[in-house]
């Protein structure tokens, strides 16, 4: 039996809520793989943003680029601390966006597979209850095809929970050169006000 009469027979037996499990668990490997590149993909153009003002500004740059996310935050003449710590906080929020959705996937995935699991064994079970017919022959392969709910709960929930820590790792990243550059200003500001 090849994998397509295996996905036509599944889909062929399936009830309703085995469907609507089977729909939204896809719908959640949708999301999470257009998040994770999505977010990689603006992530990493940031980071190359902010890399580039940093190294500006050890070179001598008096101000960061202007696209930065600092740059409506500071200014030559002067920048105070507290409002370059809310443009930190800003740029914080903005690289972690989106993240919380796929802690919520990678969290409730394999849940939402296991409830399929129990409707489809429920289903089976009851069908073998009025059937009369118990023999293993009959169990196993509606056990089995119960248990592919599981399993694509299980499937989705490991990649989002790898994009979820992957892109944490890159938030962290461009915060850490804002975090570098928002520190240079404030040695900036001390150095004018000491001479």
């Amino acid at each position: 039996m090849s994998f397509l009469d295996l996905v036509i027979n599944f889909a062929a037996r399936s009830g309703f809520v085995t469907w609507f499990i089977m729909i939204w668990l896809s719908t959640y490997f949708i999301i999470t793989f257009g998040i994770l590149f999505g977010r990689h993909l603006y992530l990493n153009h940031w980071l190359s943003v902010e890399k580039s003002s940093l190294e500006s500004m050890l070179m001598g740059a008096k101000n960061v680029r202007d696209d930065s996310i600092l740059r409506k935050c500071s200014s030559v003449s002067g920048t105070s601390e507290k409002l370059l710590n809310v443009c930190k906080n800003v740029a914080e929020k903005n690289a972690t966006s989106a993240l919380w959705m796929l802690s919520i996937i990678a969290s409730t995935a394999p849940f939402i597979g296991l409830f399929g699991t129990v409707v489809s064994i429920l289903e089976t079970f009851s069908g073998l209850g009025q059937s009369g017919s118990a023999s293993l022959g009959v169990i196993a392969p509606a056990i089995s095809e119960a248990l592919v709910a599981t399993a694509a709960g299980i499937f989705v929930a490991i990649p989002a929970y790898s994009a979820n820590l992957f892109l944490r790792r890159k938030a962290y990243e461009v915060i850490v050169y804002v975090q570098r550059e928002v520190d240079i200003l404030l040695s900036a500001n001390e150095t004018k006000r000491d001479n």
